[in-house]
């Protein structure tokens, strides 16, 4: 029972300090004391730093994905409520602790020629997942009549995500939200002119 306590400390703590510092920069030291468990402890449940990175991905991955399926992938609500229900939603958990800590795959991304393939790949897989899903609810918009039938729904799922995290990136560095706040007044307004219009 004392090795899944540690190996849980070891996670949710070590996961904390990761999305603070990023991957690269945290040492497996530093998990563990994070974690409050003796160096060895990491090693007992963990191969290596990039198994630990991902797994913390992977529950990272977890709270994302079912807000999508609450939001992008809810045909119960409006096409572009989803979309703004999701924007929203993760722009409200990121913005705890003033913006500082920043989309845990956008971060490894921006430091992705330090990690394995097999870390880039994953975040690859989530940025692609998420593109996914935000054409899903841009498909679902153009067949509501809520956007024009012309509109590519890939090329605008891509920027709207593309952009996203590219607010969450300079809104880490100002530790401001206003970043992400510019991002949805630009991107809500052109969803808003674009729907009267078709």
């Amino acid at each position: 029972m004392n090795k899944l306590n540690n190996r849980e400390r070891l996670l949710m703590e070590g996961a904390r300090v990761v999305h603070r510092h990023g991957l690269s920069a945290t040492s497996v030291r530093d998990i563990a004391t994070a974690a409050g468990v003796p160096l060895g402890s990491f090693s007992n449940h963990f191969p290596s730093k990039d198994a630990f990175g991902l797994e913390v991905l992977e529950r990272y991955r977890s709270r994302s994905e079912a807000e999508a399926r609450e939001t992008l992938l809810n045909n119960q609500l409006r096409p572009l409520d989803r979309l703004y229900s999701y924007i929203n939603s993760t722009h409200e958990f990121l913005s705890q602790n003033q913006m500082r800590d920043g989309c845990l795959c956008g971060n490894i991304s921006a430091e992705a020629n330090e990690h394995s393939d097999e870390i880039v790949d994953r975040v690859v897989r989530a940025f692609a997942d998420d593109e996914r899903s935000i054409a899903y609810c841009l498909r679902a918009a153009v067949e509501a009549g809520e956007l024009p039938p012309e509109t590519d729904v890939e090329d605008l799922a891509g920027f709207v995500l593309s952009s996203l995290q590219g607010a969450f990136l300079v809104a880490k560095v100002r530790r401001s939200p206003e970043p992400v706040n510019r991002f949805k007044r630009v991107l809500y307004a052109w969803l808003g002119a674009a729907g009267s219009e078709s």
